[in-house]
């Protein structure tokens, strides 16, 4: 028997072998796989881009495991008069139901800046900065338990699966910078991630250049093997030799993520030169360094300080969406994936939280107000959701649902005031309750995003990050 040896020349693709094999049982396997993230290509963002942008960038200081916000931003003295009373109304369920008494917030209060926007004794910098603030005090959540309130926060829906705010972020505006990922996460000091895990800077079913990388602030390398390994020259070489072949196949399959793994595999490359000069803060001034915190003595706070200073320098570079870590304090309350949960000792784990976090986001904020990048950069404060005004045990407590306190400043928010309001216990929202969709809602419109525009198709259905709800809250935007 001959064998015409041109014929053993021919190109063979990927998915032609694997029509071909296993009487074509591969093909039906990667079709199943490519129909779950299917789209025929990237939708033009100005099919959701329709108001002026006030905002390039957002930052997310994001406070796992639930600030209480009658210690922080919702004063309360009603609670003063009821300390050790029972509660004067019914307590809903709460996620251990050890309930106790009225419990008074440890902390004072006072009147701060033009405004005169109250803030905890815990904050003294941001109470600096409460100018720039707008507190809404009457977010509510439907989710009392903390995977499923980290999962409702980053990706409005309660469970995995769902893409984050920042994979949103980064389908809807895409990259200002090709040598860095648009959506960041930073860690430092031992931080993990809330209880959820990665699954909570998920791109979801959005093409998998919209994942959040991870950035470890304070390592050595910040990205595992970002440092190259052989000399950049021969590495480019070879990574374009992948891509001749990756783009042939991918201009057969026709497939988004084929394109999206071709993306990850460009920016990795840059990330390599990128990533360290980013990194190196050996450059910043003393003065800087002393407005962040970067040199406390408490290294946990130096550590988070480490995370502000990088996401000004991120945001600066064009990342559309940076989120910083909290760390546990090892006070024996609040664990390292939810470090703000004082089930009990709240006035020492709070205060502890709070010196960890007060100075470097208030650096932050006088730092891009300085450089001129407040503006266009919008910075969000928030839990998974508030605690409640009544004690667990002694003096700690349980999780609040029912109304808490985020705020908001720069990237065109109106700051110096309190939107909407609790009881007179920090109890229920009471005057204009908000719900995280609201909160996204408002950040997509700072970004010149409608909400209801930006939408993916997958399984059928069309999906948004704020679900079927959300209006922009007018107060806050100017």
């Amino acid at each position: 028997m001959s064998v015409n040896p041109h014929s053993c020349q021919q190109q063979v693709t990927r998915r032609e072998l694997l029509q071909t094999c296993s009487s074509g049982f591969g093909l039906v396997a990667l079709s199943g796989l490519l129909e779950r993230h299917a789209v025929a290509s990237e939708v033009k963002a100005d099919r959701w881009l329709r108001y002026t942008p006030k905002a390039k960038n957002v930052i997310l200081c994001y406070m796992s495991g639930g600030v209480s916000q009658v210690d922080s931003f919702d004063p309360k003295p009603k609670l003063n008069d009821l300390h050790g009373k029972s509660m004067p109304v019914k307590v809903e369920r709460t996620q251990f139901n050890r309930n106790g008494q009225v419990f008074a917030s440890p902390f004072k209060f006072g009147k701060h800046g033009e405004s005169g926007l109250e803030v905890s004794e815990i904050f003294p910098h941001l109470a600096g900065c409460s100018d720039h603030l707008a507190v809404v005090r009457s977010m509510t959540t439907n989710v009392n338990e903390h995977a499923q309130g980290n999962f409702v926060m980053h990706t409005g829906f309660p469970f995995l699966g769902h893409p984050s705010a920042g994979a949103w972020a980064s389908y809807g505006l895409g990259s200002a910078n090709d040598n860095l990922p648009s959506y960041v996460v930073l860690q430092s000091g031992g931080a993990v991630p809330p209880h959820g895990g990665v699954g909570l800077f998920s791109n979801g079913f959005l093409p998998g250049q919209h994942q959040a990388s991870i950035l470890k602030a304070d390592t050595p390398e910040a990205v595992p093997n970002v440092k190259p390994v052989q000399a950049l020259g021969l590495q480019r070489q070879r990574l374009d030799f992948v891509k001749q072949l990756d783009a042939s196949f991918a201009a057969k399959a026709q497939d988004a993520h084929v394109d999206a793994a071709i993306k990850n595999y460009e920016t990795a490359f840059r990330m390599q030169s990128s990533i360290p000069e980013i990194c190196d803060i050996s450059g910043e001034s003393q003065a800087t360094r002393d407005l962040y915190g970067l040199d406390d003595p408490k290294p946990r706070k130096a550590a988070y300080a480490r995370q502000a200073l990088l996401a000004r320098k991120l945001v600066e570079q064009g990342v559309r969406f940076v989120e910083l870590s909290v760390l546990t304090q090892g006070i024996g309350a609040g664990g390292a994936a939810n470090p703000w949960d004082q089930h009990g000792d709240l006035e020492k784990g709070h205060r502890a939280m709070a010196y960890q976090v007060d100075q470097p986001i208030a650096g932050l904020i006088k730092d891009l107000d300085q450089r001129g990048l407040l503006d266009e950069t919008l910075i969000v404060f928030t839990g998974e959701f508030g605690r409640t005004p009544f004690s667990q045990g002694s003096n700690g407590r349980d999780h609040n649902p029912f109304g808490f306190s985020v705020w908001m400043a720069g990237g065109g928010i109106r700051g110096g005031q309190a939107i909407g309001a609790t009881d007179v216990l920090g109890y229920h929202a009471i005057e204009k309750p908000f719900t995280i969709y609201d909160m996204w809602a408002t950040v997509l419109h700072q970004l010149g995003i409608d909400h209801e525009a930006l939408t993916y198709r997958s399984g059928g259905r069309d999906f948004r990050l704020t679900d079927v709800f959300g209006n922009v809250i007018d107060e806050v935007v100017s």
